[in-house]
């Protein structure tokens, strides 16, 4: 071997070794992405492991995670948003109950100026 083979190599290994101790992050949809790969089973869960560069164990554990989180879902463990028709409904009653406090704020007004809250009128 020569010393440029020998100094490449160890270069290689090097980088190798960086990359093995720099932990990397993957975010939520990644992490979805991973796991329905290997649900479709194109590929086997340890090739697909190796080429994203992850340990078996951590594919394992977002797949759990995944399944577990679908199941709550499904059995309505989780708070659902409210529909659009909900959402419709009360806005109507937020937007009456607004106007019949309106009223009562403009009915409380006119007897105060009138003179007839606080008992002034002989009641």
């Amino acid at each position: 071997m020569s010393k440029k083979q020998d100094s490449k190599e160890t270069a290689d290994k090097v980088v190798r070794n960086i990359k093995r101790q720099t932990r990397r992050k993957f975010n939520a949809e990644e992490k979805i992405r991973i796991v329905l790969a290997g649900l479709r089973g194109e590929e086997s869960i340890a090739e697909l492991c190796r080429s994203e560069g992850i340990h078996q164990n951590l594919y394992y554990r977002w797949s759990r995670e995944f399944l577990e989180a679908g199941k709550k879902r499904l059995e309505g463990d989780t708070l659902r948003e409210a529909s659009t028709n909900e959402v419709k409904e009360l806005r109507k009653q937020n937007a009456a109950l607004k106007e019949a406090l309106a009223e009562e704020i403009l009915e409380h007004r006119l007897l105060k100026k009138s003179g007839s809250v606080d008992g002034e009128d002989g009641i």
